[in-house]
């Protein structure tokens, strides 16, 4: 049986449909010929050159990626730029590009839903449900198993996610008892005054700016109430999502190889404590 590159671009639309993408957004095929046979395919939260590397050294025929390559701001795919490199090695390779963003984030088993279940979050619901779909939406809130203090929740996730420079850094009390967990995978300060991430014990997310955390922790103390903040490596919060996206492709194409890239794309490299 001879797998195309629309059968998983069939598969994606189902799966992760790209109604569901934010309208800024660009999903779905980046490059590639529709009517090419698809063996093996790679799984990476981003086309970076150490995992398109990965791509064409493993024979891959596909790089599905969460990270749209060409999002915004782009006017030549010359080789002399970065992402003209990147779409020119992947081309001569034959490897196809494919990208599930924001249209992911929002599934039941999306990015923010892989890291509620990984912590195991109760009652998990979307923090802004769809509106055609409450089951679907954008980052997730839920309880923890039982209470715990903040500083063990930030060492639970060091433990979750995978290891980058820059590490778990918390805004709160370490000995702060926590239980109803808000979180978003990727970038999610916007939520920061949404109701349910006000109400919520701690709110984990990624690249937390200086102005909104500040902004968030002082409306807190103005309130007499809101929640602790975590924040994580980007790459690494929406890592874990990586292993829902293989097992859903390879139950649907078993008779593919469907691997997941374990590269680091996390853009920094050490930090230095002061």
């Amino acid at each position: 049986m001879v797998t195309r590159l629309r059968d998983v671009l069939e598969f994606v639309e189902n799966k992760w449909p790209l109604s569901g993408a934010e309208s800024w957004d660009s999903v779905g095929l980046v490059s590639g010929a529709p009517d090419a046979e698809i063996r093996r395919i790679l799984v990476a939260v981003d086309a970076a050159q150490l995992t398109v590397q990965e791509a064409v050294e493993t024979s891959a025929d596909l790089l599905l990626v969460h990270h749209p390559l060409l999002l915004r701001g782009i006017t030549t795919v010359a080789e002399s730029t970065g992402k003209g490199s990147l779409l020119a090695q992947l081309i001569r390779a034959d490897v196809a590009l494919v990208a599930a963003h924001t249209n992911a984030d929002v599934v039941e088993t999306g990015t923010s839903a892989a890291l509620a279940t990984a912590l195991g979050l109760a009652g998990s619901t979307p923090i802004v449900p769809a509106a055609t779909d409450p089951g679907r939406g954008l980052g997730r809130i839920g309880v923890l198993p039982e209470p715990m203090t903040l500083g063990a929740l930030a060492r639970r996730l060091a433990g979750i996610l995978p290891a980058t420079a820059t590490g778990i850094r918390a805004a709160g009390s370490f000995d702060r008892v926590v239980k109803t967990v808000a979180l978003c995978g990727g970038a999610g300060d916007s939520l920061l005054d949404n109701p349910a991430v006000v109400g919520a014990d701690v709110y984990i997310t990624s690249d937390l700016r200086h102005h909104p955390a500040s902004e968030s922790l002082e409306q807190s103390i103005a309130r007499g109430t809101g929640p602790a903040l975590i924040d994580t490596s980007h790459w690494a919060s929406e890592w874990l999502w990586l292993g829902y996206a293989a097992q859903e492709l390879q139950s649907a194409f078993p008779q593919l190889q469907i691997e997941v890239s374990e590269l680091r794309t996390d853009p920094w490299d050490f930090a230095i404590p002061q």
